[in-house]
């Protein structure tokens, strides 16, 4: 089968992690993949929109990713794709924790909801995300049987990473010890929350330190910041270099729609993991054997000087993170939950083309 993603930007986390990341596996089992980001005035690139719908008019499956697209672009992709799938890996039916104006938006869900509806398939990125788009569909088809054929499916498909890329961390320090903390200037402001405990963790073990991967830095009073810019040549180098990796989110239905993604980079990267058990950082982390779970400046501490003062902890915790990566979010996991999708439309549309 051929299939045409339509994405935010060829580079955007989503695109290189949900879809560019399975190609090899789909072409190696006959599939093809092309990817293109949306136009920004469509007005003024009439000529690549005609492109677009001549690739969109050819492919045997379009997926849209993440946007909530208005009425009409959505009818115009809906009017060329033979089967469309809408894949997404954060509560886009909400704003952001941060937003000023609260989470909840009449406009966003309405979106969502013609984005879930009129799709042939979803790919939701955790549980969470896929419960919201079920309670969307009409009663009869939630919950249908392989044989009721739904008209529209919702598939888990979690957010993979492929552990070959990770060099695991060697673990060899036994004091001045690396915290590391990774993402992007939109989801820095959960770092920031965190300032009075990182600060009381600089002032307790002075020789500590957080590497910084992305693309703004912060400023801290008692902890030293290693500002590292982002890049995807550099990040697994990055963060093999540290000792523990860190994650916090604010306790809300935004955080139940995260996916888990700078988890599972520090996991494999061999690295032990502290969070406060939200979302699915709860079922990534297992206390005690890949990491541990911190809700109050105490609890922080006292993880992270666990960690920082035993090496030997860190390695076993670390490998045992690494080994979970690779048994159930391995890029394979993923591409073999898509390789079994396509292999279902095309015995479906085979069914459907062939002579009565």
């Amino acid at each position: 089968m051929h299939v045409v993603g339509m994405v935010s930007s060829l580079d955007h986390v989503c695109a290189r992690y949900r879809l560019a990341a399975f190609r090899p596996y789909l072409e190696s089992a006959g599939h093809s993949l092309e990817i293109h980001s949306w136009p920004g005035r469509w007005w003024r690139h009439l000529w690549r929109n005609w492109s677009l719908w001549q690739a969109l008019r050819r492919a045997d499956l379009v997926v849209v990713q993440r946007r909530l697209v208005g009425r009409w672009r959505l009818r115009w992709v809906r009017a060329a794709a033979r089967v469309l799938a809408y894949d997404f890996d954060d509560a886009i039916f909400l704003r952001h924790s941060y937003d000023p104006r609260g989470p909840y938006s009449d406009k966003r869900r309405r979106r969502f909801a013609r984005m879930v509806q009129n799709a042939d398939v979803v790919l939701a990125g955790n549980r969470f995300l896929q419960e919201q788009a079920e309670k969307l569909l009409p009663p009869w088809e939630r919950g249908a049987s392989e044989a009721a054929a739904p008209s529209t499916q919702v598939l888990l498909v979690p957010t993979c990473v492929d552990t070959m890329r990770y060099a695991p961390a060697r673990h060899t320090r036994t004091e001045n010890c690396t915290l590391v903390w990774i993402g992007s200037s939109s989801t820095l402001r959960a770092l920031e929350k965190m300032r009075r405990v990182l600060d009381g963790l600089g002032e307790k073990r002075p020789g500590l330190n957080l590497r910084l991967i992305c693309d703004r830095s912060i400023e801290l009073a008692k902890l030293m910041v290693c500002f590292c810019p982002w890049s995807q040549a550099t990040e697994t180098n990055d963060l093999a270099a540290a000792d523990i990796g860190i994650s916090w989110l604010p306790d809300d239905a935004w955080s139940l729609g995260k996916c888990g993604l700078k988890v599972l980079q520090y996991m494999a990267a061999g690295l032990p993991v502290v969070v406060n058990p939200v979302g699915l950082q709860r079922e990534l982390v297992t206390p005690g054997v890949t990491g541990f779970w911190a809700e109050t400046p105490e609890e922080w501490l006292a993880a992270i000087e666990r960690l920082s003062c035993d090496p030997a902890l860190r390695s076993r915790m670390g490998a045992a993170g690494r080994r979970r990566v690779q048994a159930e979010f391995h890029v394979k996991q993923g591409a073999a939950l898509w390789l079994e999708l396509l292999e279902s439309l095309s015995t479906r549309s085979a069914a459907q083309t062939a002579p009565v």
